[in-house]
């Protein structure tokens, strides 16, 4: 009786809970870019989805999380886009487009494919290979798909295509420097000023709109599968948008830009950090009923049945100090921590109420008192990593996964640190409460049947959602995952590196789904 006022509670405030359902879901985070299959090119592409989809179905799974898919133009990292709309012609299945006949475009291809075999991603060669790839087919194609109805259709549809166009086709003129260092006519844009530039860069232009006419077509063919098959998309949307985009270009009193987003001094950055992305003035989006924001999540929601909302508390409150300045000399915006939840409360009404996608808040860190009340308030849940779930103002012990609140996602690790492996080898005294937990006795190396526990406690939590690295169950069948945990790292927050977000996964798709051990050990953990 609890359990129906509770599920009617949540399907009465969000009607994503109802096609979603409140139930337990299960699901895997697949980086895109990691996959590789016998079909893709130097990096995971949208088509190499569609077997991953029929396999987590057959596992009886629902649920496949993606990182960020957006546009990010010469920057691998998938939370540094330079368009909150448009997406990454780097994930494009070539094997897959349309009229393909020429010889030299299908040698082309298996040039490419070549490069699927190093250990990780090799960005610069897979974009201008990828590049030199696809606009020869534009040249030989572009009027056999621009006379359709379908892309006329998208067009009309997507008004952001032509300003993300243009600020990508001056931006590969100036070599990508700084929109903020453009002669000043381009860098504070006139409407008589972008019309001109319209026309001197036609060319390029269409041929950006183009590209992303065949990254949506195939990923609404994704989509449409998923909904056949009964596998849900969870997509995500990072609150910051990097400076260098079209957005804040086009749009500047959209964001405050004399200021950087960034975190407080705290346990993990004693100075803080300065992650360099703009804040947004909230004042002027409300002016406009939130329309950018809206039109966002209207677009999105073409694509995704749920999504993840990166730092949810930013919402709320967001550390703000000068562009390039120490962190540590920052404040809270707002300053007036009074009204810290009203102020969260009204944007996330609207995220609400204008769509049809179920919101994830990634509620982790320091979390102000009132904010994950709010989050219930909306039905919105908040996400859960075991390693992270303990009385650390009282006994150290790890809280009890069947007590965890239900409107929450329970994960074992996230793509911004250690896997459970190398976390069990460089944490030991976390390990050894969680082995006290589990009535085990500590050993440096976690065997493959302590895994397989660890993985199977996070599908057995009470949370609704339970979603893990795709990963953390590959490193359960050895060969699958490198001996060398550090190679299984996907991103190292704060530094650059050539390793971060190049992670690619050792078998391929084709490998994995295949893999009888495998499916079986992962189909267990729900029983």
């Amino acid at each position: 009786m609890e359990q129906d006022f509770f599920s009617a509670y949540l399907e009465t405030k969000i009607p994503a809970w109802k096609k979603i359902g409140v139930k337990h879901h299960h699901g895997f985070v697949i980086p895109l870019f990691s996959l590789h299959s016998r079909s893709s090119c130097g990096i995971g592409d949208y088509i190499d989805l569609i077997p991953m989809i029929h396999w987590t179905k057959s596992l009886k799974f629902d649920v496949i999380q993606l990182l960020p898919l957006n546009d990010t133009g010469s920057d691998p990292s998938p939370y540094s886009s330079i368009s909150a709309f448009a997406l990454n012609p780097l994930y494009l299945n070539l094997d897959h487009l349309p009229y393909l006949e020429d010889r030299e475009l299908l040698q082309l291809i298996e040039t490419l494919k070549a490069l699927d075999k190093t250990k990780r991603i090799q960005y610069p060669e897979v974009y201008k290979l990828k590049d030199n790839f696809l606009r020869r087919y534009y040249q030989l194609y572009k009027n056999r798909v621009i006379t359709t109805f379908d892309f006329e259709k998208f067009l009309k549809e997507n008004t952001w295509l032509e300003g993300y166009a243009l600020f990508k086709t001056i931006k590969i003129a100036y070599e990508w420097s700084s929109w903020e260092h453009w002669p000043e006519a381009i860098r504070n844009i006139k409407p008589t000023t972008y019309n001109e530039l319209l026309q001197e860069f036609r060319t390029e232009v269409d041929y950006h709109i183009f590209l992303q006419f065949l990254c949506f077509h195939q990923m609404f063919y994704v989509k449409k599968i998923a909904e056949e098959v009964g596998v849900y998309l969870m997509g995500d949307i990072p609150i910051l948008l990097n400076r260098e985009s079209a957005d804040v270009w086009l749009n500047p009193s959209v964001f405050i830009t004399h200021l950087s987003a960034g975190a407080p001094p705290d346990y993990f950055s004693q100075n803080g950090q300065n992650w360099g992305f703009p804040l947004y003035h909230w004042e002027n989006l409300e002016k406009t009923n939130y329309y950018w924001w809206k039109e966002r999540l209207a677009l999105a929601q073409k694509l995704y049945d749920i999504y993840r909302l990166d730092h949810i508390v930013g919402f709320f409150r967001i550390w703000a100090c000068g562009v390039g300045e120490d962190p540590i000399n920052g404040k809270f915006i707002p300053e007036n921590k009074e009204v810290w939840i009203s102020h969260g409360e009204k944007i996330l009404e609207v995220f609400v109420d204008s769509s049809s996608m179920l919101p994830i808040g990634e509620d982790l860190g320091v979390i102000p008192p009132g904010v994950r009340e709010t989050l219930k308030k909306f039905g919105i849940c908040g996400t859960k990593v075991i390693r992270w779930e303990r009385n650390f103002e009282t006994d150290q012990k790890y809280k009890n996964f069947k007590h965890y609140d239900p409107e929450s996602l329970t994960t074992v690790s996230t793509h911004d640190c250690e896997s459970i492996k190398q976390w069990w080898e460089i944490e030991p005294t976390e390990a050894q409460e969680y082995c006290a937990l589990k009535g085990w006795e500590y050993n440096r190396s976690l065997n493959q049947e302590q895994l397989w526990e660890i993985l199977r406690d996070s599908h057995q939590t009470s949370s609704l959602f339970h979603i893990n690295l795709l990963s953390e169950y590959l490193a359960l069948i050895p060969g699958m995952t490198s001996n060398d945990f550090k190679e299984e790292r996907i991103n190292i927050p704060g530094t650059i590196s050539e390793n971060n977000w190049s992670y690619r996964f050792i078998p391929t798709v084709e490998e994995i789904i295949k893999n009888k051990t495998l499916f079986t050990m992962i189909k267990s953990m729900l029983e």
